[in-house]
């Protein structure tokens, strides 16, 4: 019998079918794929399946293939309509959650896109979504896919400025965001952000205002619109618009190692696909199970694993408002057993915040509803990794650590719970349709094991992205120039003797914060709009909780003793990027150390940051060699050295 005639694409669930899965995936990656594509809804069933290269670069799955993506939400999965889609737990536990089953979202899906199509948002239109995590940011972003509306989540913890600069690079037509935000003990005025951010864009012909905080707000008339006064107006039903396989579905900014974000694209087709698919294998997901990640839909992790992933599988999922400290540090574990979660997947930032605050809290929960833990957004290093697995998984749960990247859409490397062995610290194997290489410097394949490179993958997978958007040339550079014929994800990796792969992190000027990149440039360009500022360098250092912290190197204009530059700078990056971007170190130097072509040598500034005080490595190359000892010298003494609070919440 072949692999395809036993083949339902039903969950991979043994060593042995992961091995004739990936043999296959690689063998013949387009069958594979076609196969996996006729278990969805299509308005036209593609034929083509694959067109790819990595010089242009350009990547198309099922191109004549019509499909949509909400479809395959609701309508394929109409069976499960009576069936719970989403819990939403709010900030306040004392506040009630509530629950929505697959027909009652389809509902308020298909209202909110009558809405949007009342405000004239057309196929294509650009729609910037600034929101909390209320329901309405789900059902938003599956009201834009419902249209062919493209959805672009700005996490609604920016600044108004990175939020301008979103909405100005993508021309968006409209702004969907809140009265404000619930977050622990805080109310965050969302709708001012927006008010703010407007005044320097011109794109925008309505803002839909939610009301959640009932926090007094400016309505511009004309402009501002009340989701509520909207909605009853509607009706509950709304054909999903035609689109094709290649279509975009969302635009999604991540930091780079230039000052502007890039619009990272993913479209329709591909990027279902596998969600669904690798949603169903990493966590092993059974119909009746409840599951949870902690992320927050700004970020890729909430698109692909609390959104689209298992809504596409028919699955219960778990949106959370909160913070993990609000009212206390036992937050997480009591919603775990509140609702049952059998999964759950969370940042390691969250596990070693939480494992400051001691065993205590985790005590008085059972957690015994647990069948699969998981890790994201970061490498976990073996600490947090064996007090995740004692304390949280009782050493009963598979943890998987998995790794990905917006770029890649969905969970590149990971264990599979019970099927592959979990390693502390490691990624494990590549999932199916994966092609991971280590690649040394000079772009030659490193094909041993037990080696280091640069981690590259060398065939295309459905979910990659396909483009920046409006400036293709930018994601040439970014991810297929270093190494030619090679996707570069930026990153390095270990691949031990048993073939396993540790992700050892950014190769790049990126800085992994609390799992979320920040472009070291981006950090710059912010600082250096303070008006004491000459100029900064950034690099990142290891922090017990957010794993890489920010430390930014400052030249101020005159150094004056009364100046609190400390909290000055960072009130500058909060105003201009947000408060995920606070530098958490800084220290003023007299200089930076500078090649003589200008550029500024942060290998040494790492060291530093890092409390290496020796073998810095040549500096003759420096214009300012003598910089260096100075900048050692005042920060040992402590000379400006300015500590942020390593809250869990900071």
């Amino acid at each position: 019998m072949s692999f395809y005639e036993n083949l339902k694409f039903t969950m991979i669930k043994n060593l042995e079918e992961y091995k004739s899965h990936y043999n296959e995936s690689i063998e013949n990656p387009e069958k594979y794929w076609k196969e996996y594509a006729s278990s969805f809804n299509w308005i036209k069933k593609p034929n083509e399946v694959l067109f790819w290269n990595f010089d242009d670069p350009k990547v198309e799955w099922f191109k004549d293939g019509e499909l949509n993506i909400t479809e395959n939400i609701f309508e394929r999965n109409n069976s499960r309509k009576d069936e719970t889609a989403i819990i939403w737990e709010p900030n306040n536990p004392n506040e009630n959650p509530k629950s929505f089953t697959f027909d009652d979202l389809f509902k308020k899906v298909c209202s909110f896109a009558n809405i949007l199509k009342n405000l004239g948002v057309e196929k294509g239109d650009r729609v910037i979504i600034y929101l909390p995590m209320i329901p309405e940011s789900a059902i938003s972003m599956l009201a834009c896919a419902r249209i062919g509306a493209v959805h672009s989540v700005v996490f609604a913890g920016f600044s108004a400025t990175s939020l301008s600069d979103r909405i100005n690079d993508c021309g968006a037509k409209l702004v969907i965001t809140s009265d404000g935000n619930f977050r622990g003990n805080k109310v965050i005025p969302v709708k001012d952000v927006v008010d703010e951010a407007l005044k320097n864009t011109e794109s925008i012909t309505n803002v839909l205002t939610i009301r959640r905080t009932n926090s007094e707000i400016n309505m511009k008339s004309g402009r501002d619109v009340w989701y509520h006064d909207l909605v009853s107006e509607v009706d509950e039903i709304c054909v999903a618009e035609k689109m094709n396989s290649e279509d975009l579905l969302f635009i999604l900014y991540t930091s780079g190692s230039t000052g502007k974000p890039k619009g990272v694209v993913h479209t329709c087709a591909g990027y279902m696909m596998y969600t669904q698919f690798t949603f169903e294998n990493v966590f092993q997901y059974s119909t009746g199970d409840t599951y949870w990640c902690t992320a927050d839909v700004g970020w890729i992790t909430g698109h692909s694993y609390i959104v689209y992933g298992p809504l596409l599988s028919g699955a219960r999922t778990v949106m959370f408002e909160g913070v993990p400290t609000f009212p206390d540090a036992s937050r997480f574990w009591e919603i775990i057993d509140k609702h049952n979660v059998n999964q759950f997947y969370t940042a390691p930032t969250a596990i070693r915040a939480l494992q400051s605050f001691g065993s205590k809290f985790v005590e008085k929960a059972n957690l015994s509803s647990l069948k699969v833990i998981g890790s994201v957004g970061e490498p976990i290093n073996e600490e947090a990794w064996n007090w995740y697995n004692e304390n949280i998984g009782k050493r009963n749960c598979p943890l998987v650590d998995t790794w990905w990247q917006t770029e890649t859409g969905g969970i590149m490397i990971s264990p599979l719970p019970n099927i592959i062995s979990c390693k502390p610290t490691y990624a494990t194997l590549p999932l199916p349709g994966i092609q991971p290489v280590l690649l040394d410097n000079e772009g030659k394949e490193i094909v041993e094991n037990n080696v280091e490179g640069n981690l590259c993958i060398k065939y295309p997978w459905p979910s990659i992205l396909r483009t920046t958007y409006g400036d293709h040339k930018r994601c040439k550079e970014t991810y297929f120039s270093t190494f030619k014929g090679y996707y570069f994800t930026g990153d390095g990796a270990k691949r031990d003797d048993d073939g396993m792969y540790r992700i050892l992190g950014r190769v790049d000027d990126v800085i992994n914060v609390s799992g979320h990149r920040i472009g070291t440039a981006e950090v710059e360009d912010a600082i250096n709009q303070d008006n004491e500022v000459i100029e900064s360098a950034v690099v990142g250092f290891p922090h017990k909780i957010k794993g890489q912290g920010i430390f930014g190197f400052v030249i101020v204009r005159e150094k004056n003793e009364v100046i609190d530059y400390y909290n000055k700078i960072r009130n500058t990056v909060t105003k201009h990027i947000g408060p995920i971007a606070k530098p958490d170190k800084i220290h003023v130097v007299p200089g930076l150390p500078k090649t003589r072509s200008g550029k500024i040598m942060r290998r040494i500034l790492r060291k530093i940051a890092s409390n290496e005080f020796e073998n810095f490595g040549d500096t003759s190359t420096l214009l300012n060699p003598e910089i260096v000892n100075l900048i050692v010298e005042s920060y040992k003494n402590q000379i400006c050295l300015l500590y942020t609070s390593d809250a869990a919440d900071e």
